[in-house]
Protein backbone atom coordinates (compact mmCIF):
# COMPACT_ATOMS: atom_id res chain seq x y z
CA UNK A 1 0.00 0.00 0.00
CA UNK A 2 1.25 3.49 -0.55
CA UNK A 3 2.31 4.85 2.18
CA UNK A 4 1.74 8.51 2.43
CA UNK A 5 -2.65 6.86 1.48
CA UNK A 6 -1.66 4.52 4.91
CA UNK A 7 -0.40 7.76 6.50
CA UNK A 8 -3.71 9.57 5.83
CA UNK A 9 -5.50 6.60 6.63
CA UNK A 10 -4.25 6.23 10.29
CA UNK A 11 -4.81 9.96 10.85
CA UNK A 12 -8.17 10.27 10.04
CA UNK A 13 -8.85 7.01 11.74
CA UNK A 14 -7.48 8.56 14.86
CA UNK A 15 -9.84 11.99 14.42
CA UNK A 16 -12.62 9.95 13.88
CA UNK A 17 -12.42 7.48 16.83
CA UNK A 18 -11.31 10.55 19.16
CA UNK A 19 -8.21 8.34 20.40
CA UNK A 20 -9.38 4.85 20.94
CA UNK A 21 -7.73 2.26 20.33
CA UNK A 22 -9.19 -1.69 20.60
CA UNK A 23 -6.49 -2.97 22.66
CA UNK A 24 -7.70 -5.41 25.28
CA UNK A 25 -9.68 -8.76 24.96
CA UNK A 26 -12.13 -10.54 27.21
CA UNK A 27 -14.27 -13.77 26.73
CA UNK A 28 -17.35 -13.78 27.89
CA UNK A 29 -19.51 -16.81 28.98
CA UNK A 30 -20.21 -18.60 25.37
CA UNK A 31 -16.76 -18.33 24.72
CA UNK A 32 -16.44 -15.20 22.21
CA UNK A 33 -14.02 -13.15 22.69
CA UNK A 34 -15.22 -9.39 22.58
CA UNK A 35 -12.46 -7.11 21.91
CA UNK A 36 -12.95 -3.71 24.17
CA UNK A 37 -11.52 -0.14 23.32
CA UNK A 38 -9.21 1.38 25.61
CA UNK A 39 -9.33 4.84 25.53
CA UNK A 40 -6.03 7.36 24.83
CA UNK A 41 -4.85 8.53 28.16
CA UNK A 42 -6.47 5.79 30.50
CA UNK A 43 -4.57 5.96 33.40
CA UNK A 44 -3.26 2.70 35.29
CA UNK A 45 -0.35 1.86 38.06
CA UNK A 46 2.42 -0.27 37.02
CA UNK A 47 4.13 -3.32 39.17
CA UNK A 48 5.94 -0.22 40.75
CA UNK A 49 2.81 1.98 41.60
CA UNK A 50 3.65 4.47 39.30
CA UNK A 51 1.08 6.17 37.11
CA UNK A 52 1.14 5.73 33.30
CA UNK A 53 -0.93 6.92 30.75
CA UNK A 54 -1.92 5.06 27.76
CA UNK A 55 -1.07 6.18 24.00
CA UNK A 56 -2.62 4.73 21.08
CA UNK A 57 -1.14 3.58 18.21
CA UNK A 58 -1.40 5.65 15.17
CA UNK A 59 0.37 7.76 13.05
CA UNK A 60 2.35 11.31 12.88
CA UNK A 61 3.94 13.92 11.37
CA UNK A 62 7.60 13.73 13.23
CA UNK A 63 10.42 16.68 12.80
CA UNK A 64 10.04 20.11 11.19
CA UNK A 65 9.64 21.09 7.55
CA UNK A 66 11.45 24.09 6.11
CA UNK A 67 8.90 26.77 6.67
CA UNK A 68 8.87 26.07 10.23
CA UNK A 69 12.98 26.15 10.79
CA UNK A 70 13.05 29.15 8.65
CA UNK A 71 10.76 30.90 11.08
CA UNK A 72 12.42 30.01 14.05
CA UNK A 73 15.75 30.95 12.26
CA UNK A 74 14.02 34.75 11.92
CA UNK A 75 13.39 34.82 15.69
CA UNK A 76 17.52 34.70 16.22
CA UNK A 77 17.42 31.92 18.47
CA UNK A 78 20.82 31.08 20.45
CA UNK A 79 23.20 29.41 17.91
CA UNK A 80 23.74 26.16 19.70
CA UNK A 81 20.03 25.85 19.04
CA UNK A 82 20.34 27.12 15.57
CA UNK A 83 22.76 24.35 14.93
CA UNK A 84 20.67 21.65 15.81
CA UNK A 85 17.62 22.56 13.31
CA UNK A 86 18.95 20.80 10.25
CA UNK A 87 18.81 17.68 12.05
CA UNK A 88 14.97 18.19 12.43
CA UNK A 89 14.43 18.00 9.48
CA UNK A 90 12.60 16.55 6.94
CA UNK A 91 9.47 16.21 8.59
CA UNK A 92 8.02 12.54 8.00
CA UNK A 93 5.31 10.77 8.12
CA UNK A 94 5.46 8.31 11.36
CA UNK A 95 3.08 5.11 12.01
CA UNK A 96 3.16 3.71 16.03
CA UNK A 97 2.01 0.32 15.54
CA UNK A 98 1.56 -0.91 18.59
CA UNK A 99 0.01 0.88 21.73
CA UNK A 100 2.58 1.62 24.92
CA UNK A 101 2.43 2.82 28.54
CA UNK A 102 3.76 5.83 29.38
CA UNK A 103 5.09 7.25 32.60
CA UNK A 104 2.56 10.11 33.34
CA UNK A 105 5.64 12.48 34.93
CA UNK A 106 9.34 12.17 34.92
CA UNK A 107 11.06 9.63 37.27
CA UNK A 108 10.51 11.70 40.51
CA UNK A 109 13.39 11.65 43.23
CA UNK A 110 11.30 9.11 45.62
CA UNK A 111 10.78 6.70 42.86
CA UNK A 112 14.66 6.32 41.79
CA UNK A 113 15.20 6.12 45.76
CA UNK A 114 13.29 2.75 45.48
CA UNK A 115 15.54 1.79 42.81
CA UNK A 116 18.54 2.47 44.74
CA UNK A 117 17.16 1.57 47.80
CA UNK A 118 16.34 -2.06 46.07
CA UNK A 119 19.94 -2.80 45.13
CA UNK A 120 19.49 -1.42 41.81
CA UNK A 121 23.22 -0.21 41.60
CA UNK A 122 24.88 -3.61 42.81
CA UNK A 123 22.87 -6.02 40.71
CA UNK A 124 24.06 -6.15 37.05
CA UNK A 125 20.81 -7.98 35.80
CA UNK A 126 19.58 -4.75 35.40
CA UNK A 127 21.90 -3.27 33.47
CA UNK A 128 23.23 -3.58 29.53
CA UNK A 129 27.08 -4.52 29.19
CA UNK A 130 28.04 -1.13 28.42
CA UNK A 131 26.12 0.18 31.28
CA UNK A 132 27.86 -2.25 34.04
CA UNK A 133 31.19 -1.74 33.04
CA UNK A 134 30.97 1.90 33.46
CA UNK A 135 28.95 1.47 36.45
CA UNK A 136 31.87 -0.98 38.07
CA UNK A 137 34.28 2.05 36.90
CA UNK A 138 32.65 4.47 39.16
CA UNK A 139 33.58 5.07 42.81
CA UNK A 140 30.46 6.93 44.15
CA UNK A 141 26.68 6.70 42.46
CA UNK A 142 24.23 8.18 41.71
CA UNK A 143 25.35 11.62 41.79
CA UNK A 144 22.96 13.62 44.19
CA UNK A 145 23.67 17.33 42.31
CA UNK A 146 20.78 18.74 43.49
CA UNK A 147 18.58 18.49 46.52
CA UNK A 148 16.51 15.11 46.92
CA UNK A 149 13.20 16.87 46.99
CA UNK A 150 10.91 13.60 46.24
CA UNK A 151 8.57 14.82 44.16
CA UNK A 152 11.11 16.66 42.06
CA UNK A 153 11.73 14.95 38.59
CA UNK A 154 15.12 12.68 39.22
CA UNK A 155 18.35 14.34 37.11
CA UNK A 156 21.82 13.95 36.98
CA UNK A 157 21.32 10.48 35.57
CA UNK A 158 23.27 9.05 33.27
CA UNK A 159 21.64 7.39 30.03
CA UNK A 160 23.08 3.91 31.43
CA UNK A 161 21.64 4.68 34.94
CA UNK A 162 18.30 5.90 33.74
CA UNK A 163 18.08 2.44 31.42
CA UNK A 164 19.03 0.40 34.38
CA UNK A 165 15.82 1.62 36.10
CA UNK A 166 13.22 1.41 33.42
CA UNK A 167 14.56 -2.63 33.14
CA UNK A 168 13.83 -2.93 37.20
CA UNK A 169 10.82 -1.11 36.83
CA UNK A 170 10.01 -3.91 33.68
CA UNK A 171 10.21 -1.12 30.93
CA UNK A 172 12.37 0.92 28.90
CA UNK A 173 13.10 3.59 27.59
CA UNK A 174 10.84 5.27 24.59
CA UNK A 175 12.03 5.85 21.53
CA UNK A 176 12.23 9.18 20.22
CA UNK A 177 9.56 8.74 17.90
CA UNK A 178 7.19 7.19 20.90
CA UNK A 179 8.02 10.06 23.25
CA UNK A 180 7.14 12.94 20.02
CA UNK A 181 3.98 10.97 19.27
CA UNK A 182 3.49 11.06 23.19
CA UNK A 183 3.71 14.91 23.17
CA UNK A 184 2.36 15.89 19.76
CA UNK A 185 -0.40 12.85 18.81
CA UNK A 186 -2.18 12.49 15.67
CA UNK A 187 -2.19 16.32 15.04
CA UNK A 188 1.84 16.61 14.97
CA UNK A 189 1.23 19.90 17.30
CA UNK A 190 4.17 21.86 17.98
CA UNK A 191 3.96 21.70 21.68
CA UNK A 192 2.00 18.81 24.31
CA UNK A 193 -0.60 21.92 24.57
CA UNK A 194 -1.05 23.22 20.82
CA UNK A 195 1.17 25.35 18.48
CA UNK A 196 1.78 28.43 20.46
CA UNK A 197 4.07 29.08 23.23
CA UNK A 198 2.63 30.13 26.67
CA UNK A 199 5.46 30.39 29.23
CA UNK A 200 2.36 29.15 32.23
CA UNK A 201 1.74 25.64 30.66
CA UNK A 202 5.74 24.43 31.21
CA UNK A 203 8.47 24.99 33.60
CA UNK A 204 11.08 26.48 31.37
CA UNK A 205 11.24 30.13 30.63
CA UNK A 206 13.03 32.44 33.92
CA UNK A 207 12.98 28.68 36.23
CA UNK A 208 15.62 28.60 38.48
CA UNK A 209 15.32 25.06 39.12
CA UNK A 210 13.19 21.83 38.87
CA UNK A 211 9.69 21.92 40.59
CA UNK A 212 7.28 18.89 41.66
CA UNK A 213 6.07 17.28 38.64
CA UNK A 214 2.65 17.51 37.78
CA UNK A 215 2.50 21.01 38.41
CA UNK A 216 1.46 22.33 34.77
CA UNK A 217 -1.56 21.27 34.61
CA UNK A 218 -2.66 22.79 31.81
CA UNK A 219 0.38 21.82 29.67
CA UNK A 220 -0.60 18.48 29.01
CA UNK A 221 0.01 16.54 26.30
CA UNK A 222 -2.68 14.76 24.03
CA UNK A 223 -2.79 11.54 26.55
CA UNK A 224 -2.60 13.51 29.55
CA UNK A 225 1.44 13.05 29.88
CA UNK A 226 2.60 15.79 32.06
CA UNK A 227 6.10 17.89 31.36
CA UNK A 228 6.80 17.13 28.31
CA UNK A 229 7.65 20.41 27.55
CA UNK A 230 9.57 21.78 30.22
CA UNK A 231 11.08 20.93 34.03
CA UNK A 232 13.67 18.58 32.74
CA UNK A 233 14.65 17.49 29.39
CA UNK A 234 14.61 13.82 28.75
CA UNK A 235 16.79 10.44 27.70
CA UNK A 236 14.81 8.43 25.10
CA UNK A 237 16.15 5.39 23.54
CA UNK A 238 17.66 6.57 20.33
CA UNK A 239 21.03 7.16 19.05
CA UNK A 240 21.82 10.22 17.36
CA UNK A 241 22.51 10.54 13.45
CA UNK A 242 21.67 14.26 12.16
CA UNK A 243 21.02 12.64 8.62
CA UNK A 244 18.52 9.55 10.17
CA UNK A 245 15.60 11.41 8.74
CA UNK A 246 16.66 11.31 5.81
CA UNK A 247 16.44 7.70 5.48
CA UNK A 248 12.72 7.78 5.79
CA UNK A 249 12.22 5.25 8.68
CA UNK A 250 8.82 5.39 9.07
CA UNK A 251 7.69 2.38 10.72
CA UNK A 252 8.34 2.28 14.34
CA UNK A 253 11.99 3.92 14.00
CA UNK A 254 14.29 2.66 16.96
CA UNK A 255 17.01 5.20 15.82
CA UNK A 256 20.58 4.13 14.64
CA UNK A 257 22.07 0.76 15.56
CA UNK A 258 24.99 2.14 17.19
CA UNK A 259 26.65 6.16 17.85
CA UNK A 260 28.24 8.21 20.51
CA UNK A 261 25.40 10.65 20.94
CA UNK A 262 22.25 9.95 22.91
CA UNK A 263 18.75 12.09 21.35
CA UNK A 264 17.19 14.02 24.63
CA UNK A 265 13.72 15.60 23.97
CA UNK A 266 12.32 17.83 25.75
CA UNK A 267 12.81 21.42 27.32
CA UNK A 268 14.60 22.12 30.37
CA UNK A 269 14.25 24.82 33.48
CA UNK A 270 15.82 27.78 33.03
CA UNK A 271 16.18 27.37 28.93
CA UNK A 272 14.15 28.96 26.23
CA UNK A 273 10.32 28.26 23.90
CA UNK A 274 12.43 27.09 21.06
CA UNK A 275 13.73 24.22 22.91
CA UNK A 276 10.57 23.38 24.32
CA UNK A 277 9.16 22.26 20.99
CA UNK A 278 8.38 18.37 21.17
CA UNK A 279 10.32 18.12 17.65
CA UNK A 280 13.44 19.56 18.97
CA UNK A 281 16.42 17.18 19.44
CA UNK A 282 19.35 17.84 21.98
CA UNK A 283 21.98 15.73 20.67
CA UNK A 284 25.37 17.01 23.22
CA UNK A 285 25.85 14.15 25.50
CA UNK A 286 27.18 11.00 25.25
CA UNK A 287 25.21 7.88 27.88
CA UNK A 288 27.95 7.88 30.49
CA UNK A 289 27.09 12.30 30.66
CA UNK A 290 24.24 13.70 33.61
CA UNK A 291 23.77 16.84 34.73
CA UNK A 292 20.87 18.76 36.54
CA UNK A 293 18.86 19.58 33.48
CA UNK A 294 17.95 16.05 32.26
CA UNK A 295 15.65 13.55 33.57
CA UNK A 296 13.96 10.71 31.78
CA UNK A 297 10.54 8.85 31.67
CA UNK A 298 9.48 4.99 31.55
CA UNK A 299 7.70 3.40 29.07
CA UNK A 300 5.86 -0.60 28.94
CA UNK A 301 4.71 -2.49 26.65
CA UNK A 302 2.61 -4.80 28.59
Amino acid sequence: MNRALLYVGLLGLAACHAGTSEQESRGTGGGISVTTARPSGTKRYDEKRIVQVWVTPGAFRMGSDQLSVDRITAMHPPKWVQNELPSEMPDHNVLISKGFWIDRTEVTNAAFDAFVNAGGYEDPAWWSIEGWKWRTAQSTLPNDCLPLVPDHPRVCVTWYEAQAYATWRGGRLPTEAEWEYAARGPESKIYPWGDDFESTRCNVVGSSGPVKVGSFHSGVSWVGAEDMAGNAMEWVHDWLDVHYYEQGFSDDPKGPEKGSVKVEKGGWWGSNAFVARSAYRHFEDPPQYQDHHIGFRVVSDN
